[in-house]
């Protein structure tokens, strides 16, 4: 091999160690940066990269900003005030998996009386499973708890529930069964329907296919015919968006391959 070869060689091998230093280097900022994100939930860039520092990290503010961007870590400054387990950080994941995130809201109707109603909806941004569809003539915090729990002892808690800050989301009934029951509420901005785009597009199908289509004479008999509804649409309806299967069987899979059921 000519000298000038091996130089060239050297040279490659030189600078491929120094990239492959970057990039380790790299990772690790954006771990250690997550980390802090998550343990320090009300710090803003600024305090994360003093403890960047603190650690011997030696980059400047200006890449921690960047890193912090990147990695959507930016402080929501429109949640709800004294909220326990309100999501505080802009990094929002999709699901990957059952259970991670249920998002809820209200749909309004009325009986054939002309007696206003509220139905509670609730749905499963993976397997667009809806655990509930429940109809009262009002709502308070309280009632929220009051059939999360009652689904959730048939269906196990999620991780996160999106909400938008209505007054039952923003209780502190919701806030306190929340923290106790370790569900982040990942809250809406105000005036943003589509934050919360998978509950949008699930009210919009039950008021086409279920609500525009019946009577309800009494409370009972829109209970009954919200079931039924929930029925269909998890074991019967195809969904597209989860090549035309049903909710109700990746619930079913997903439970099974559980090592814990």
């Amino acid at each position: 091999m000519e000298v000038s070869e091996a130089k060239r060689l050297k040279a490659l091998e030189e600078e491929n160690a120094k990239l492959k230093k970057l990039l380790a280097e790299s990772m690790m900022d954006v771990s250690t940066l997550r980390e802090i994100c998550q343990t320090r939930v009300r710090f803003g860039y600024r305090r994360v990269h003093v403890l960047l520092r603190r650690e011997g990290w030696q980059l400047n503010q200006k890449k921690t900003y960047r890193i912090y961007k990147e990695m959507g870590m930016q402080l929501r400054n429109k949640t709800p005030k004294r909220r326990v387990k309100a999501k505080l950080r802009e990094d929002r994941a999709e699901a990957v998996g059952p259970n991670d995130v249920w998002a809820m809201d209200f749909v309004h109707d009325q009986l054939a009386t002309g007696r206003k109603i509220r139905v509670l909806t609730v749905v499963d941004t993976f397997s667009r499973y809806a655990p509930a569809l429940d109809a009262r003539f009002s709502y308070r915090g309280e009632d929220v708890v009051a059939t999360l729990e009652r689904v959730c002892a048939r269906t196990g808690y999620p991780k996160t529930i999106r909400v938008d800050q209505g007054s039952e989301f923003i209780s502190h009934d919701l806030d306190l069964w929340a923290y106790q029951r370790g569900v982040t509420l990942d809250f809406s901005r105000p005036g943003k329907p589509t934050d919360n785009a998978f509950i949008e597009a699930f009210n919009a199908r039950l008021r086409a296919e279920c609500l525009n289509v019946h009577w309800f004479l009494s409370l009972a008999d829109a209970a009954e015919k919200l079931e039924a509804r929930r029925r269909d649409y998890n074991e019967q309806r195809p969904h597209g968006a989860i090549g035309n299967k049903v909710p109700a069987a990746l619930m079913k899979s997903a439970h099974a391959a559980s090592p814990c059921c």
